[in-house]
């Protein structure tokens, strides 16, 4: 039994569908195909269900399910063992990369790549900056290695780590605006307050639902999925943007929590089943020592 086609298999399982792990495994479907039917001939058992006509979606037999849990027992092992016969390797190089949206525990990650240069200094770090939608995107393309969201995780999909950091929520607003000398924002003040929303689906309705308003009571002008391109717009006297504290740094700018307090958890996610590079490996091993963290 190949232990790359385990890991296909895993993949499969992961996705719920041979095209999508396809797409994550670079591979065409096609030749995805020919490997779990080799799979299932070589065990003589029926390892997937196909959907119906028109559904792309495929679900695990009994001894599907088997064999995907003894088939992560057996990548685990093997990571175990390759981990235990490089320990004594001290040349690493290579590329980490991360996708994060805005907000300031991207510092946590800074501080370990800062702290894994001292060891390591030819690892190279490529960040790229957007929302949850495009950090998903990002991990579900295999173009990073690890993503910073706020978002419920799927555990079937990610591994996750809840930083020891939490986001606040509240309005960026100009200091000379009527609401600018508050100490805190209650959810009436904002009745008729033009407002920039994450553009973020999820995190717009679970604002609205706090707020115990409808869309019609709530004068939204408009949206974004970056908060700096949203202070543009408050710094013009647009409107007030509903974001987090310590992304915005412009004088002409104040940013005010609210009351009741919002805050949201903080997750580094990557993929279950995930083949790391060795400067990855060492990322997050580094990472979880330094926050003394256990992962999901």
């Amino acid at each position: 039994m190949d232990i790359r086609v385990l890991q296909y298999f895993l993949a499969v399982a992961r996705e719920q569908s041979i095209s999508k792990a396809a797409n994550s495994l670079h591979l065409s479907q096609p030749t995805l195909s020919v490997q779990l039917k080799a799979l299932e001939d070589e065990i003589g058992k029926k390892l997937l269900i196909r959907g119906a006509k028109g559904s792309k979606k495929v679900t695990l037999t009994d001894e599907g399910i088997l064999l995907r849990q003894r088939a992560e027992e057996i990548l685990n092992l093997v990571d175990k063992t390759k981990k235990e016969l490089t320990f004594n390797d001290q040349f690493i190089m290579g590329d980490v990369y991360i996708a994060s949206g805005e907000t300031i525990a991207i510092k946590l990650l800074a501080d370990t790549a800062q702290e894994l240069a001292k060891k390591y200094p030819d690892i190279h770090y490529h960040l790229s900056s957007g929302n949850a939608e495009f950090v998903f995107e990002q991990i579900e393309k295999g173009l990073i290695d690890f993503g910073l969201v706020f978002d419920d995780i799927d555990p079937q999909k990610y591994h996750s780590l809840a930083l020891p950091y939490k986001d606040i929520w509240g309005i960026l607003l100009p200091k000379g605006a009527p609401l600018a000398n508050k100490t805190s924002i209650t959810f009436k003040d904002l009745k008729d307050i033009p407002l920039l929303m994450p553009q973020q689906e999820q995190h717009a309705h679970n604002f609205i639902t706090m707020l115990n308003q409808n869309n019609d009571d709530l004068n939204i002008i408009g949206t974004y999925n970056l908060l700096y391109n949203a202070s543009k717009f408050v710094e013009a006297g647009f409107g007030y943007a509903l974001g987090i504290d310590n992304i915005i740094n412009n004088d002409a700018l104040t940013f005010v929590p609210f009351e009741p307090k919002i805050v949201s958890n903080i997750h580094i996610i990557w993929k279950k089943y995930q083949i790391f590079s060795k400067p990855a490996e060492k990322f997050i091993q580094t990472f979880i020592e330094m926050y003394q963290l256990n992962h999901q």
